[in-house]
Order: C-alpha cells, then sequence, then structure tokens
C-alpha cells in the first residue's frame, strides 16, 4: 500500500453536518478507517484545521495490535498519537487484556497505559490480575515496563514490585525469571531467583543465585551462544562458597563447556568440558548440567571431515569417575579413517575402518601404549522380498607399542595381531493372516541365523586401556565381538540362532514384537578379560528373550529375560505393565533383577531386586497427581518416593511435591568429615509457581514431573507404530 493510501481518510456515518476547513461533524454509526486504524463510535468531531479527530459513545479503536473500548477518544491524525479514557484494552495474538483510566498510543504505535491493570486470563474468571500505576508497552520490542504494580492473586494482594519488565510475545528479553522456593532435610531452606541477560541476537546469559540455608549462596551461571549459522556452545559455571553443612567449609564448584556444529557443510566439531570440585557435588547439589545418578565426566574434543565415502576424524578424550580411585587411560589423541565402497565389484562392498590410538596416564607408574588397527572387509549383501544374507570377509591387523611403567605388570613392549574373522546372517521373512481374540491379525515370523568364527591368538602381553565386556541381550546374541574396544578380540567358531514374531492389526500397527535367541558355541573360547584363559567353558549362552506387547486398548507391557540354560540361573529380568487410557493417564508397575553386579566402590557383587510403582494421573481438569515410588527388595526399604499435585489454568500453574530418595555417597577428597556423616537419605518439600504472562508458561507439566527423580519414566515399548 502506497504513503497515500495509508494517509488517506474515510469516514462514514448516517449524518453529518461539515463546513470545508472548519469543523465536520458526524453521527450515528461512526466509522473512521486511515491505514489499518478503525474506529466506531455514536458520534465524532473532525477539525480539519488541527487534524484532531474526537470520539465517543459505544467508542471501539482498533489496529493492527490491539483493540481497545473506551467512553472517548481524542486522536492527532498527524503525528498518529491518541488518548483514549476509560478503556479496555485486548493485544492480539496474546491473552493479555485489562483495563485503564487513560491509555495513550504514541507516535511509535506504543501504548502507555495510566492507572491500569492486566491479566491472562479470561475475562470470566480472573485468577491473578497485576494493577500498576503505569505501564508502557513498546509494540516494536514486544515487552512491557510497570511501575508500581501490585499482584493479586484470587483477588488477594500478595506482592508489590516497584518495577518489572514482561513479554508481551516470545521475543527474548533481559529481567528477572520465576523464583522458587523448596526446603530440604540436607539443604534446608531454597530459594533462587534467576536472572536474564539477553546481552545480544547470538549472546545470552542466565544468573541464578540459589540461597540454602544449611549450606549458603550457591550461585549458576549458564552463557550460551551462537558461532556463525552452524555452530552453537554453553558455558556453564557453578559456585558454592565455604558449604557450611562439611566439616571445614570447603569451596565447591563445576564448570562445563560445551560446543558442537558444522564448519562448512564436509568439517565438523565437537567440544565437552566438565569439571567439579569434589566426587559427592551431583549428590549435594541440583546442578544444571548432570544429575545426580551421573558419576562419569567426559572431557572431549573432536573435529571430523566428511565425504561420501570416506571420513577422518581427531579426537582427544579423558573421563573423570567420580568416587573411584582408578583412573581410566586418557585418549591423546585418536585419529579415524573409515572409507566405504558400494558395489565396487560384481555386488561387493569393500569397506576399511582404522585407528591410531595414544593411550596416556596421570599416573606415571601405569603403562601406556599407542595402537594402530585396520579392519579391511568385504561384504556380499543379499535382499530380497521374503529375507537377506550377507556374508562378510575382514581381517584385523592391530599393533602395539607398549610403554611397561608397572613393575607388577609385565607386557610385550611391540605386539603385532593379526585375526581373521568371517561373519555370514541371514533372516527369512514369513507371513500370514489369524485370528485372535476375536481379532484378525497379520503375523511375521522372522527366524534369523549367524555363523560367527573369529581367529584365535594370545594377547596376555596387551594391556587393558579401553575394553570392557558387553551386555548379551537378544541383539547382543548377534554382534561379531564380546568386548568392546580393540584390546581383547576374543576368538569364536559360533551359530547364533534367533527368532522373532510380530502381529499387526487391521490398521497396520504393531501390537506385539516377541524375540527369542541362543548362541551355540562349536569351540571353547580362549580369550577372557583379564588373562588369556576363559572364566567358563560353556556349551550355549545365556538365552535372551524380549517381549512388547499391547495388550488391550490401555494397558501394555514390556519384559526382556536373560536365563543361563547352563546353570539354571537367571542372569538379568526386567519387566514393566503400564497402563496409559490417554494423554497425561499413566499407571506403571515395574521389576528388575539383575545379579551379580559389580560394586565400584567396595569391588563386592551385589544382586539389584527392585520393584516400582509410577503413575501420573488428573484429578480434575486443572488438577493432576504424579507420584511413583521405588522400593529395594533385597534391603527391604524404599530407595524413592514422589509426590507432587499440580493445579494449573489457563494463565497460572502452581506445583507443590515432596520427594524422598536415597543418596549416593561417595569417599571424597573435601573437608574433614567422614563419609557416614553424610545422611544416606534425603527429603523435601518443593514449591513452584508460574503466572503465565509474566515471562512464559514456564516448565512445568506432567513430563516434567515424571522425569524429576532418580528414576526417570521411561516408555518401554518399541512397538513401530
Amino acid at each position: 500500500m502506497s504513503a497515500a493510501e495509508l494517509n488517506k481518510i474515510r469516514i462514514v456515518s448516517d449524518n453529518s453536518d461539515a463546513e470545508m476547513g472548519k469543523q465536520a461533524i458526524f453521527r450515528g454509526d461512526v466509522v473512521f478507517s486511515q491505514g489499518d486504524r478503525h474506529i466506531a463510535a455514536d458520534e465524532a468531531i473532525l477539525d480539519q484545521a488541527t487534524e484532531q479527530f474526537d470520539a465517543n459513545g459505544n467508542l471501539v479503536f482498533q489496529d493492527s495490535n490491539f483493540t481497545v473500548t473506551a467512553e472517548s477518544l481524542q486522536a492527532q491524525m498527524r503525528t498518529n498519537r491518541a488518548t483514549l479514557k476509560g478503556a479496555q484494552y485486548w493485544i492480539h495474538g496474546q491473552q493479555v487484556h485489562g483495563d485503564a483510566e487513560k491509555l495513550q498510543i504514541t507516535i511509535n504505535n506504543n501504548l502507555i497505559l495510566t492507572n491500569t491493570n492486566f491479566t491472562t486470563c479470561p475475562p470470566d474468571n480472573v485468577s491473578w490480575l497485576l494493577e500498576a500505576e503505569k505501564i508502557k508497552i513498546n509494540s516494536e520490542e514486544e515487552w512491557g515496563e510497570i511501575w508500581n504494580a501490585k499482584l493479586r492473586v484470587g483477588g488477594v494482594p500478595v506482592f508489590y514490585i516497584p518495577y518489572m519488565t514482561v513479554p508481551v510475545s516470545d521475543k527474548r528479553k533481559s529481567g528477572f525469571l520465576y523464583p522458587s522456593f523448596s526446603t530440604s532435610t540436607t539443604n534446608g531452606v531454597e530459594f533462587s531467583a534467576p536472572y536474564y541477560w539477553n546481552i545480544a541476537p547470538e549472546y545470552d546469559l542466565t544468573f541464578t543465585p540459589n540461597y540454602m540455608s544449611n549450606r549458603g549462596l550457591f550461585t549458576k551461571t549458564e552463557f550460551g551462544y551462537l558461532a556463525g549459522d552452524a555452530q552453537k556452545g554453553r558455558v556453564n559455571f557453578e559456585y558454592l562458597g565455604n558449604d557450611q553443612l562439611i566439616s571445614g567449609s570447603p569451596n565447591r564448584y563445576l564448570y562445563n563447556w560445551q560446543h558442537q556444529g558444522a564448519i562448512d557443510k564436509n568439517w565438523r566439531v565437537l567440544a565437552n568440558f566438565t569439571d567439579v570440585s569434589d566426587n559427592n557435588y551431583f549428590n549435594d547439589l541440583k546442578s544444571d548440567v548432570n544429575r545426580a545418578t551421573d558419576n562419569q565426566l567426559s572431557r572431549i574434543g573432536e573435529i571430523s571431515y566428511f565425504e561420501s565415502n570416506w571420513d577422518i576424524s581427531t579426537r582427544v578424550q579423558d573421563i573423570k569417575v567420580l568416587g573411584e580411585d582408578e583412573k581410566p587411560y586418557q585418549v591423546m589423541p585418536q585419529v579415524n579413517f573409515n572409507y566405504r565402497a558400494a558395489d565396487f565389484w560384481n555386488n561387493l562392498d569393500f569397506g576399511f575402518n582404522s585407528e591410531l590410538t595414544n593411550f596416556s596416564h596421570q599416573n606415571n607408574n601405569v603403562n601406556t601404549a599407542t595402537r594402530l588397527h585396520m579392519a579391511p572387509s568385504v561384504t556380499l549383501p543379499i535382499h530380497g522380498p521374503s529375507g537377506s544374507l550377507t556374508s562378510q570377509v575382514k581381517l584385523m591387523q592391530t599393533n602395539y607399542w607398549q610403554q611397561n611403567n608397572d613393575p607388577n605388570e609385565d607386557l610385550d613392549d611391540t605386539v603385532s595381531r593379526t585375526i581373521p574373522q568371517v561373519r555370514i546372517n541371514g533372516q527369512i521373512n514369513f507371513e500370514r493372516f489369524t485370528e485372535l481374540f476375536d481379532e484378525n491379525y497379520r503375523q511375521t515370523l522372522e527366524p534369523q541365523f549367524q555363523y560367527l568364527y573369529v581367529g584365535y591368538e594370545d594377547q596376555r602381553g596387551i594391556g587393558i586401556y579401553d575394553t570392557a565386556q558387553l551386555q548379551d541381550d537378544y541383539f547382543g546374541l548377534f554382534r561379531d565381538r564380546r568386548f568392546s574396544g580393540l584390546d581383547r578380540i576374543s576368538d569364536a567358531n559360533q551359530i547364533t540362532l534367533g527368532l522373532t514374531t510380530r502381529l499387526f492389526d487391521d490398521h497396520n500397527q504393531e501390537a506385539t514384537k516377541f524375540s527369542l535367541g541362543q548362541i551355540f558355541y562349536l569351540q571353547d573360547s580362549k580369550v577372557g578379560y583379564e588373562d588369556n584363559i576363559f572364566e567358563s567353558n560353556q556349551s550355549t549362552s545365556v538365552l535372551a528373550a524380549e517381549l512388547d506387547t499391547r495388550l488391550t486398548n490401555n494397558w501394555y507391557m514390556g519384559a526382556a529375560i536373560q536365563y543361563d540354560t547352563n546353570t539354571s540361573e537367571n542372569k538379568k529380568t526386567e519387566v514393566t505393565l503400564d497402563f496409559r487410557p490417554e494423554a497425561n493417564k499413566l499407571l506403571q508397575f515395574s521389576y528388575r533383577y539383575v545379579p551379580d553386579l559389580l560394586n565400584s566402590n567396595t569391588n563386592d557383587t551385589v544382586n539389584i531386586s527392585q520393584a516400582g510403582v509410577r503413575g501420573a494421573w488428573p484429578i480434575s481438569d486443572d488438577l493432576y497427581f504424579v507420584g511413583n515410588w521405588y522400593y529395594d527388595l533385597n534391603e527391604s526399604r524404599g530407595i524413592e518416593t514422589y509426590t507432587g499435585i499440580q493445579y494449573e489454568s489457563c494463565c497460572y500453574a502452581v506445583r507443590f511435591s515432596y520427594h524422598y530418595r536415597i543418596k549416593t555417597n561417595y569417599d571424597d577428597n573435601i573437608g574433614s568429615a567422614a563419609i557416614d556423616s553424610r545422611e544416606q537419605f534425603e527429603s523435601g518439600f518443593y514449591l513452584n509457581l508460574v503466572i503465565k504472562g509474566l515471562g512464559g508458561s514456564g516448565p512445568l507439566g506432567v513430563s516434567d514431573m515424571l522425569n524429576d527423580g532418580l528414576f526417570n519414566y521411561r516408555k518401554p515399548l518399541y512397538l513401530r507404530n
């Protein structure tokens, strides 16, 4: 629209009385239009000399940003200023509305409201109301400034605010975020008030002072940044000076840096570094970086280059394990090169994977090494609608150059290890239609087999740098290795047999999936983890089974079991039963059993036998409940209880919760108090309040409550729906 069209004035009324160059009076259903401004009134007067427009009687003012009803209006058309008295206003695209004794529209289309109020609640149910002496709303920045305000909840004044800023859209702006309040047996009374600083479009910072009556002032700072169009990062620093709860009042801190992104279409970068002052930092303090259940700090730096059929990367890595005296090896550095050539000759695929790794250690009395590994492979994939057959031949060549620094361990200075591998994996797909429980299903039967041969070589002269034993679940039966890493490559001459069956309903939704499999050893393996003697020469592996099923429209079950048929022992069991009738309605029963689990703190084995109940249920349209309870059957004690009730309306939400949990206390290197002086269990009450329209809707919700605890809710099913 041209400038002339924008400035053009149109006035329509039932009757008018006008004289050229003087006043024009309009009466009866007056409609005034200028650009995107529209005014409707019973009566209006236009002073043509001063270009002032006055209107009153059933007055409605509307433009692209606001709708206002008022008793009277005075508008200066030359400057686009307007003043409305006795106004009620609504901001377009937002729930914000309110009353004002006087409402002024400036030349920049901003709003200035005097003796006013606003809310985001519906007019017939105003749960909260903010009354203010003055409010200024910047239409371009989409933020409001408020002076001398009182917050009323349920008609009762609860808070006085001399000055504050609030958003009227999703745009970022500096200001205080929602405070939180809690009490616990360890931290005492706790109060935090985050402050957000919108430094620039590509930078922001959140500073959170968190006062704990039993410990002191705990501050958290998070700096986020964007580097170009495809890179981003975050820096966190947390500090608690003179922790009053620990003897000696030590200083406690955390710093973390994360960065990732693409330099261009080929280059990628990744960095992640975390350090803490002590082993129990995450157990005692609620960090923004890690949870209490995390006991490993990863420090990684990586740069990679990708092409369509090859890639190369370089990384350095150091892992700090909290609560363990023994430190892992550092990768300083590791270079990986991978090459892929599909259908390079007669339907054969060629692959080449390699790495060059230098293992260093902080302890000078620990053996170190440099490892070069190369693994060319040739694969023949055959795929069809009724199944597949994949055959692969691989040659694994590994060279070690080791430095003997430990007098108690004698390793070979140089090692050259060459191991061939043959792997044949096949699967057949059968399908039929069947009827079960008066329902029609399409059933698949998918038998799968694998033959694996891996040559033997004595590896007792090689140290353990990055290798551990892998889990024997159903999918693990079809791996080509028993160990992670490359320091131990177990010889194998074995056949794996597995079977999967699925049921699909009339809507082609997967209703049930069941898998069962086992490895049959044709020859005993000679390569173990610590030495060259395999601990048990068994004829078969564990029998692994997994089930995911929709029992009814609302009931679901997931289960996994690993059973040792040689010793008739249960090696692992996990079962979950879910009742999910609709969104935000959940009831889950769970049980898990893991025998002979190694305790890294004591080097003893323990049996895990735990049962749990977790639920989320609406009590009414606005009120719902979330809770969980987990019980240790071996120790005959509860290990976590969480109960939360949340009320949420369209304009505010409040949550009250109680948490009781076991604490994982490690041997520590701070303070002078023994570990026994720490509380083994912690309990506390928490209160969260969100006033919508005073900084956003907040993080409250069912999913947030389900994840608030040691045991997150995990949807157990892997049905392809």
